[in-house]
């Protein structure tokens, strides 16, 4: 309050306390969310049950158009520089923190049905829960204007720590009684036809990769249930990036396989993330897909791509890139990718928006060169991707932060689920294979969300 009538200007107030280690952040979110409430969980199980899970708005940062990353990593900045808070302890996220996304296109999110979900759009957050492993910290935060009392603001604070509730998550109906109706929004053939052309472009010399996507819709009997999807997913894809950001009566759900960038301190992570095949449920089949992808020509050289589109990319802000000469194989619950993990060491203080910025979108998710491929991604798909591949994550006031790629993911409203799935086209694609792999990719969410 001091701050603020010295000022003349609300003043950010973060106060944070060590919880119960049986507290489930995104659990007692999604049970205390009201009607008018934003959301936001984030989790990454098999990291030491790394979890970040918000509720409410104190302030929402929203931009659109190329220099959105900027304008929203500035608004956030300028709150966090006069912010009245504990000193930092406990789990990342602990704190002060602005949760949200940013769609993949500059000015996404247009279509009807991401009514809500704005090109950049950040919230900070009136809870937040942050986890690692035992450590459990809560978080309350207000803006406090120069004619507030403190008895006002404390009451409050308190007032929202009350309405909090410890409830699980519910369970997905096991057997939904109703009919589902399943929708590719452009036919199957729309696809391959749209994969050939862009081969066609490759081959003419016009650009060395673009990744292009398909829309699904799922309509169900009854309304999804956004807090049991995410249970699901949470419990299926423990290495995988599970979220769910919530605005009004929409929701938009994933497990994502991607890490976009994760800032501590002067050390910037990535994760090169291209090709990919099924899973069997037979292990020697399933090693030998690997070995498979791994000897791939096409799938070595997507990956290759984003590699050096990376290293490219971070080389300018960091006195060092390093990364493995060869991709892993990783396995997640219904496909396996190639990745390599890339390492940076910043020469400069960049901040998780920032690195955002500079990596969205990769080769993975978009086109390489971007500046050739990009503007053609609307119109070989003819859908608006709206969130989907784009940047979803956190950033504290320190501008250390986590972001990925949102993929494997559905937006939810009501009775209708919209699930997004791309492959990388580059100048070996076969078109009836890459209608083939988007069909893998949507295997992850299509049987939760289609009874």
């Amino acid at each position: 309050m001091r701050a603020a009538r010295k000022s003349g200007a609300p003043v950010l107030l973060g106060h944070t306390e060590r919880v119960s280690a049986d507290v489930d952040p995104s659990a007692v979110v999604f049970a205390s969310r009201g009607v008018d409430d934003h959301w936001f969980c984030f989790e990454q199980p098999d990291r030491a049950g790394a979890a970040l899970a918000a509720l409410g708005t104190v302030a929402r940062l929203t931009a659109s158009g190329p220099a959105r990353f900027k304008q929203v990593a500035a608004a956030w900045r300028a709150l966090a520089a006069t912010a009245v808070s504990d000193l930092p302890d406990g789990p990342p996220g602990a704190g002060l923190v602005a949760v949200g996304g940013f769609a993949f296109a500059p000015d996404g999110g247009k279509a009807p049905h991401w009514a809500g979900f704005e090109a950049a759009d950040l919230v900070v957050p009136e809870v937040s829960f942050a986890r690692r492993g035992e450590d459990v910290r809560l978080t309350l935060a207000a803006l406090v204007g120069p004619d507030d009392t403190a008895e006002d603001v404390a009451a409050r604070l308190a007032a929202r720590a009350a309405g909090l509730s410890l409830a699980p998550l519910p369970l997905l109906d096991p057997a939904p009684v109703g009919h589902f109706r399943i929708d590719s929004v452009a036919p199957p053939e729309h696809y391959e036809a749209a994969v050939a052309r862009a081969v066609e472009r490759i081959r003419a010399g016009a650009f060395e990769k673009i990744v292009l996507a398909r829309e699904v819709t799922v309509n169900a009997p009854t309304a999804h249930d956004a807090a049991a999807v995410f249970g699901v997913l949470r419990s299926g894809f423990e290495s995988c990036y599970v979220f769910c950001a919530g605005r009004g009566d929409a929701a938009f759900v994933a497990a994502s396989p991607e890490l976009l960038v994760r800032r501590e301190g002067a050390r910037a992570q990535t994760v090169a993330l291209a090709g990919s095949t099924r899973r069997s449920a037979d292990p020697a089949v399933d090693d030998h897909l690997g070995e498979q992808l791994l000897r791939s020509n096409k799938d070595r050289e997507e990956q290759a791509i984003v590699v050096r589109r990376i290293a490219r990319a971070l080389r300018p802000h960091a006195v060092w890139v390093a990364a493995p000469d060869e991709p892993e194989v990783i396995k997640v619950a219904n496909i396996q990718h190639l990745a390599t993990p890339i390492r940076a060491q910043l020469a400069h203080p960049v901040g998780a928006i920032e690195l955002a910025s500079l990596l969205h979108p990769t080769p993975a998710v978009g086109g390489e060169p971007h500046a050739m491929a990009a503007p053609l991604i609307p119109a070989f798909e003819g859908l608006d991707r709206g969130w989907y591949a784009g940047a979803i994550g956190w950033t504290d006031a320190n501008d250390d932060g986590e972001f990925c790629v949102a993929l494997r993911c559905a937006l939810l409203r009501d009775t209708e689920a919209r699930l997004y799935a791309g492959v990388g086209v580059v100048r070996d694609s076969d078109p009836a294979s890459e209608l083939n792999e988007t069909e893998i990719k949507l295997g992850a969410l299509l049987p939760i969300l289609a009874g």
